[in-house]
C-alpha cells in the first residue's frame, strides 16, 4: 500500500481520486491539491459519501515549484499524478525531482502563448530522472494512453507488424448545451484549432484545422462525422512504433458546435494573445473559458456513450494481412452514477488511476521519462476490463477505405 498526491481537482481529478477510494489495497492514503481547495474538499466529501474513504486536500499553486515541493514533502507520497493543466507539467516534474518521488500526468506540456504539442520538452527529463533513480510516466489517460497500450498490446498478440494505425475518438453524448466542451475549454479549444498532422513514413503530414472530413459508424453510437487531427499519442508512437506507415488521429463533432466554434474564431475569442480591455491585459480564451459551462457541471445532463479506439492494419502472428479494431464504449451516465462525473472524465480519470496502480505496484518500473507505449501492456488491459473500462476486440473485414 502506497501514499499518492493528485494534483488537479477537475473532472479527471474527481474521477481518479473516487476509483483509487475503490482500490485501498492499493491505495492506502489519498491527498488531493489544487489552486481552488473548495474543489478539492467537494471532491473529498463525495468521496466519503460514496466510498467511506477519508481524503486529505491541500491549496496549491503548481506554478510555484518550491511551494509544491514544500506540499510533496509533507504530505510524503510515493507518487505524484498531475492532473492540473498542461502548462503545468515541467513545474511539477521539477518539484518531483526535488522532492525525490515518481512522476505521471495524463497530457504532455504545451507553452501557455502557443497552441503547440510536443513531448521534447519533458523527454529533456529523461537523464535528470534516471540519474536520481526515479520513474516519470507521460500520457496515462486514454488518448494518450489507453489508445497507446491498444496499439502495443495488439503487436505483443496479434501483429507481426503494424503497418497503420488510426485511432477513432467518439463522444456520442449529448449534454443539452448550446455549446459547452466536455473537458477544460483553453486546451480543447486550442487542440481543436491547431492544424492537423499525422505520420506517414515517419514523416510529419500537416493539413489546416478540421479539413479531413469522413463518417464512420461507431458501436452502440452510430454515423457520426470525425475529422483528422494531431492529438500527442501521434508523436510518441512514431517514436517507439517506427515500423508503422501511416498514424492518424480522428474525432467526432456535432455540426453545432463547429458552427459555435467557427464564430467564436470569426469575432477573435479563441485567441490565446492578450488584448487590452478597460486598461487590463486579458486572454481571449481564457475569458472564453470563464462563461462557458464547467464541464465538471455537465455530468447530470449528459446521455449517451462514448467509444474510443484504434483499428490497426497489417501481419498478423498467424500469417494473414488483417484489419482488427480494438476499442471501449463508455456510458456517460453509467460513469455519473458511480464517481458524479460525465464519461469524458470517467474515460481518462479511470486510466490515470491504473497508471499510478501500475507504479505504486511495481507492474511498471525503471528510471528516466517512459511514454506508456513502452512498458508491458498486460497488466493494464487486465485492470481496464476490472475497472469500468472494458474493450472490445473485432477483426474488418478490410481495412478502412480513406
Amino acid at each position: 500500500m502506497s501514499k499518492v498526491l493528485v494534483i488537479g481537482a477537475g473532472g479527471v481529478g474527481s474521477v481518479a481520486v473516487h476509483k483509487m477510494a475503490m482500490n485501498p489495497d492499493i491505495f492506502s492514503d489519498i491527498t488531493l491539491a489544487s489552486r481552488t481547495v473548495s474543489k478539492c474538499e467537494a471532491i473529498a466529501q463525495s468521496v466519503r459519501e460514496r466510498t467511506g474513504v477519508t481524503i486529505k486536500t491541500f491549496a496549491i499553486d503548481a506554478d510555484d515549484v518550491a511551494a509544491t515541493t514544500a506540499l510533496i514533502r509533507q504530505v510524503g507520497p510515493k507518487l505524484v499524478v498531475n492532473l492540473a493543466l498542461p502548462y503545468q507539467d515541467l513545474a511539477i516534474m521539477d518539484a518531483c525531482l526535488a522532492a525525490g518521488v515518481h512522476y505521471m500526468d495524463t497530457a504532455n506540456y504545451e507553452p501557455r502563448d502557443e497552441a503547440h504539442f510536443e513531448y521534447s520538452w519533458q523527454w529533456a527529463y529523461q537523464d535528470r530522472f534516471k540519474d536520481a533513480g526515479l520513474m516519470a510516466l507521460l500520457g496515462s489517460g486514454f488518448d494518450p494512453g489507453v489508445t497507446s497500450v491498444f496499439a502495443t498490446w495488439l503487436k505483443k498478440h496479434h501483429f507481426e507488424r503494424i503497418d497503420t494505425l488510426d485511432i477513432l475518438d467518439c463522444n456520442g453524448g449529448d449534454h443539452g448545451q448550446h455549446f459547452a466542451t466536455n473537458f477544460n475549454p483553453e486546451i480543447n479549444i486550442r487542440e481543436v484549432t491547431a492544424p492537423a498532422r499525422h505520420y506517414e513514413n515517419n514523416k510529419e503530414v500537416v493539413t489546416p484545422p478540421l479539413s479531413t472530413k469522413q463518417t464512420f459508424d461507431f458501436d452502440q453510437v452510430g454515423p457520426k462525422n470525425m475529422y483528422l487531427m494531431y492529438h500527442e499519442e501521434l508523436e510518441s508512437l512514431n517514436r517507439h512504433l517506427p515500423e508503422i506507415k501511416r498514424i492518424r488521429f480522428w474525432m467526432t463533432f456535432g455540426d453545432a458546435y463547429l458552427k459555435h466554434l467557427e464564430v467564436l474564431q470569426n469575432v477573435g475569442m479563441t485567441r490565446i494573445d492578450p488584448v487590452l480591455y478597460n486598461g487590463v491585459e486579458i486572454i481571449p480564451l481564457q475569458f472564453l473559458k470563464a462563461v462557458l459551462p464547467e464541464p465538471a457541471s455537465l455530468g447530470a445532463s449528459t446521455k449517451g456513450k462514448t467509444n474510443i479506439g484504434d483499428i490497426a492494419t497489417g501481419l498478423g502472428k498467424d500469417g494473414r494481412e488483417k484489419t482488427l479494431y480494438l476499442y471501449n464504449v463508455c456510458d456517460h451516465e453509467d460513469a455519473y452514477a458511480e464517481t458524479g462525473n460525465q464519461a469524458v472524465s470517467y474515460t481518462t480519470g479511470v486510466p490515470a488511476m491504473i497508471g499510478a496502480a501500475m507504479i505504486l505496484t511495481g507492474a511498471w518500473s525503471g528510471e528516466g521519462v517512459f511514454n506508456i507505449e513502452q512498458l508491458d501492456p498486460d497488466p493494464f488491459m487486465d485492470m481496464l476490463n476490472k475497472h469500468g473500462l472494458p474493450w472490445q476486440l473485432h477483426e474488418l473485414p478490410a481495412p478502412l477505405d480513406f
